[in-house]
């Protein structure tokens, strides 16, 4: 599995992530065969701080336009402004296995990950290119 997003995207993820050093960001990762748009939501955990929520409105709002034959949501990012880029223990008690991808960013960096059957993130690739 590879993550492909572009270089404008990213660095937009980046500067999101960057302006909230206090609080988890998180969204949904949009696209087809790459990420083509991302959709930011609120947190609404209810200790932003420490884990992210991503408000179900809209999680739900973008399925249907999937199942519309729309856009697909290929995956959720969210960041840990206190930690590294690996998926922490919260992220993994959280998590459900639907085969989308988890995109951490920390310390101006990003890694992707994928939830496998045995609910062990696993590293994937992601290429970044313009």
């Amino acid at each position: 599995m590879v993550l492909r997003i572009s270089s404008k995207l990213h660095g937009r993820l980046l500067a999101i992530a960057a302006a909230s050093p206090d609080a988890e960001v998180c969204g949904l990762l949009v696209g087809r065969d790459r990420v083509e748009h991302i959709i930011p939501t609120a947190n609404v955990a209810l200790d932003p701080r420490r884990c992210f929520e991503i408000e179900s409105e809209v999680l739900f709002a973008a399925l249907r336009v999937e199942r519309a034959g729309g856009d697909k949501v290929l995956g959720y990012y969210h960041s840990h402004p206190t930690g590294s880029s690996k998926p922490s223990a919260t992220d993994t008690a959280q998590a459900t296995v639907d085969g989308r991808v988890w995109l951490i960013m920390a310390e101006g960096r990003a890694a992707a990950w994928a939830l496998n059957e045995a609910r062990v993130f696993e590293a994937i690739e992601y290429e970044i290119s313009d």
